[in-house]
């Protein structure tokens, strides 16, 4: 996160999230068998902006809630989001994840497949332990953003096959991938922190627009970020073929060699190292660097005036603090 745009809102967000990431350090340590949540253990010890609980968190604050009402609702989203990192890094085969070697890799697939089963389920267990009487409600929007986030990997990869991928296609597939998560995120704590009818939606599109800028500042980071604090090889996307806002953004502008260079990408599914850079400058000669930069400012400005019915002005400058440090991050 970025510190210096707000120090207060900083140390807020810092505080509770070392209280998340000391309750996820506990969580399995004294489970049986080991060999089910060692690994799970490992994990969770992954690190990471621990984003989506902290989004339930503060939306249940936002409400007038408190935030002692939903840490296991908190635990419970990231491990739903660490479920599906374990089984997508199966999918990809990617030997590592936020720099330490992927779970499939250190132990092996099974294994892997069964410890991300287990995270989903102690997930649900940590999820009821904070629903009291409005049960019905916050596992609704608990299984609708898992259903989604599914339906959005599933998307996901058949675009990897799939010729004709639209911008509207793309928006769609990281709505359920992505932003369906911030948005159950946002929800529940709402829910939990007894927000009525409206602050509920208003939180939930929040995160929904929030997850998709999310997203498209990461297809961007992917072509112009610092190698150092971005955490990967810059232009990864391109060299795997995938079908990013960029490059669907690219293929709808560009004519002539500029397609035909676009087409081969599809066509070799990916491209070399060496031709990064070649890539990177046609992106900034299409507009589409640019073109990015304008949809996450557009669906930022969506969020925030979502948020204008919340009561408290502290609350509202805080996810606003939030939603300015995410679409200015570097990694």
């Amino acid at each position: 996160m970025i510190g210096d745009i707000n120090d207060k809102f900083y140390f807020l967000y810092e505080r509770e999230r070392l209280k998340v990431e000391k309750k996820l350090g506990k969580l399995l340590k004294d489970r049986n068998p080991a060999s089910l949540y060692m690994p799970g253990s490992y994990i969770l010890e992954g690190g990471g902006k621990r984003l989506r609980p902290l989004l339930v968190l503060f939306s249940s604050k936002a409400v007038n809630g408190k935030f002692s009402s939903a840490y296991n609702a908190a635990i419970a989203v990231e491990l739903l989001h660490n479920f599906t990192l374990v089984h997508d890094d199966i999918m990809d085969n990617a030997d590592k994840r936020r720099g330490r070697i992927t779970l499939h890799k250190k132990y092996d697939v099974n294994t892997a497949i069964l410890v991300g089963d287990s995270l989903l389920s102690v997930a649900y267990e940590s999820l009821l332990k904070d629903c009291n009487n409005i049960a019905q409600p916050v596992f609704a929007a608990f299984t609708k953003g898992l259903v989604e986030v599914c339906e959005g990997q599933s998307m996901d990869k058949d675009f990897e096959t799939k010729r004709n991928i639209s911008i509207e296609d793309y928006i769609l597939m990281i709505e359920k991938k992505t932003a369906a998560m911030a948005e159950m995120c946002c929800k529940i704590g709402a829910l939990l922190g007894g927000g009525s009818y409206k602050e509920v939606n208003a939180l939930s599109n929040f995160g929904k627009s929030i997850g998709i800028a999310f997203q498209i500042q990461d297809d961007l980071l992917d072509i112009i970020g610092d190698e150092k604090e971005f955490g990967k090889s810059v232009g990864g996307d391109l060299v795997e073929g995938k079908k990013t806002y960029l490059f669907l953004k690219a293929f709808e502008t560009a004519k002539g060699e500029d397609k035909r260079k676009l087409q081969s990408v599809i066509d070799r599914k990916g491209i070399k190292q060496n031709e990064i850079l070649i890539y990177r400058l046609l992106y900034e000669k299409l507009g589409v660097i640019e073109d990015a930069k304008v949809e996450i400012k557009r669906y930022t400005t969506k969020a925030l005036k979502s948020i204008q019915v919340l009561q408290n002005e502290e609350d509202k400058d805080f996810f606003t603090w939030l939603a300015n440090s995410l679409i200015k991050r570097n990694k």
